[in-house]
């Protein structure tokens, strides 16, 4: 396994009881955690929000960081994350790691991604301080749960949601992270890290070698990062809690959808998705993060039984409506108010 330096022989700090644990995490001003709540479990959505960048510096290489300035900001928990609104108009989605105590701003950041989908070029290349961005949440589909210890595996910009995890957990917690990057200089927040983790954080070159990785049976396993690293773990841990960067990919079996209102039926081939045959029919039908985030691509469904794919929806509106970038059907047919 290629490394560049190791802090720790991912050895952690004594054990702590589970009482104690959660004893520590209650007291914390990040009280309480959303861990036994369900990311679709019918809370309302948040209202967006227009803050002011206040700064935007580059933290590594190809990374920039935004500090987004407002007053009386909703609360927000390590894992969370927020819809920016572009310039454009398109939506992405970037992972707070900020201060969660801090009410007047929040801290987003974000790598470039060459051949993208041309969110991060905006940001990189539009976004300028004393711009006036909107955003929407913050939302919370990885929170931090309660467990007797924590291995954490971050590739790149991966670290963002779960730098505020580290923060919160602090040295009475056992917890160990597994940082990969291409080199030290494209890895963001590593010095915070390394000082957050002291001997506790192993810092690796290229791919980490997951079956090395020392995991006791108790803890709660956390990934975060590039789809390659996001499949290795699920294939090594098979409870871990996992952020991707992309949703699951949208592809499955091939189906029929008919659009009730424009009289017009369609195959979505296997490799497709229901969006890309819409729109080849409808090219004014709306879209922007294709990854089943911001809910713009959001249909009724009339008739049929939906997969749902998408990270946005609540239990109660997948009872008759999907995201057509991302879900598809689980019936041979599906009926849309379109």
């Amino acid at each position: 396994m290629p490394k560049l330096r190791t802090v720790a022989v991912l050895a952690g700090a004594a054990l702590l009881t589970r009482r104690a644990l959660r004893n520590r995490i209650q007291a914390s001003p990040l009280w309480p955690m959303p861990a036994l709540e369900n990311p679709t479990s019918g809370r309302p959505r948040s209202r967006a929000l227009k803050l002011v960048v206040a700064s935007r510096k580059t933290v590594a290489e190809g990374v920039v960081q935004l500090r987004l300035e407002g007053r009386d900001l909703p609360r927000w928990e390590p894992g969370a994350h927020l819809d920016l609104v572009l310039p454009s108009g398109l939506v992405r989605q970037y992972s707070l790691c900020g201060d969660p105590a801090d009410t007047s701003s929040y801290t987003v950041a974000t790598r470039l991604v060459e051949g993208g989908r041309g969110g991060s070029r905006e940001v990189h290349e539009q976004v300028r301080e004393g711009m006036a961005l909107e955003v929407r949440g913050p939302r919370n589909r990885f929170p931090l749960v309660e467990a007797q210890s924590y291995v954490f595996i971050a590739g790149g910009i991966g670290i963002t949601p779960i730098l505020p995890m580290l923060r919160a957990l602090g040295d009475n917690a056992e917890w160990r992270l597994l940082y990969c990057g291409r080199s030290p200089e494209s890895m963001p927040f590593l010095e915070e890290v390394e000082k957050l983790g002291r001997n506790r954080v192993t810092v690796v070159a290229g791919a980490p070698d997951l079956d090395a990785l020392d995991v006791p049976e108790e803890a709660a396993v956390y990934c975060c990062g590039p789809e390659g690293l996001i499949t290795a773990a699920q294939d090594r841990f098979p409870r871990v809690h996992l952020e991707r960067f992309t949703p699951h990919a949208a592809h499955g079996t091939a189906f029929e959808v008919e659009l009730r209102r424009s009289g017009r039926t369609l195959t979505v081939a296997a490799d497709s998705t229901v969006l890309a045959a819409v729109r080849a029919e409808l090219p004014n039908t709306a879209y922007s993060c294709e990854q089943g985030f911001c809910g713009t691509c959001q249909q009724r469904v009339l008739e049929g039984v939906a997969e749902h794919r998408d990270e946005l929806l609540t239990d109660a509106e997948r009872a008759d409506s999907i995201l057509i970038c991302v879900s598809r059907a689980r019936s041979d047919r599906l009926v849309l108010d379109m």
